[in-house]
């Protein structure tokens, strides 16, 4: 796993500020990631959504910080659209989103949130990983299927 960054470097003090505005403490994984790369472009990059819909790929992954793609605009922008207790931490090339789950049924668990699709009862949202390690564990290169 390879994480392409150009984010600036992020300090506990300011991960603690950021969950501190978002009232929610990160689940550890993700809190590891954020603290190492502070989001990024991954390689590998693709996963498998489900059979149904087959495979994705993360474009990029949001980060903290003066950076255009930064979880507080996120956040903002998809705060009245994307199921509350998620939050979302990358997107594919489509503007879909991944997302993590905050709320005490989701916490820590991996989704992909697709905006084109019928949200009643979650029917956007597929799980694909208990955790963001095991998130990260499955990314793969195409020719790796």
């Amino acid at each position: 796993m390879e994480i392409k960054s150009n984010s600036e470097v992020l300090t506990e003090a300011r991960l603690q500020g950021f969950e501190s505005l978002i009232d929610v403490e990160l689940p550890q994984p993700y809190r590891k990631f954020l603290l190492k790369y502070n989001g990024g472009y991954p390689r590998p990059y693709y996963f498998t959504i489900s059979e149904e819909q087959g495979m994705g790929m993360v474009n990029i992954f949001y980060g903290i910080g003066e950076m255009y793609d930064n979880l507080e605009k996120k956040i903002d922008i998809f705060d009245e659209i994307i199921d509350t207790g998620f939050l979302p931490i990358a997107d594919d090339s489509g503007g879909n989103q991944i997302c993590l789950g905050l709320s005490e049924k989701y916490f820590g668990d991996v989704y992909f949130w697709i905006h084109d699709e019928d949200p009643e009862n979650m029917g956007n949202m597929y799980f694909l990983a208990t955790d963001f390690e095991d998130f990260l564990e499955k990314l793969y290169n195409e020719t790796d299927e």
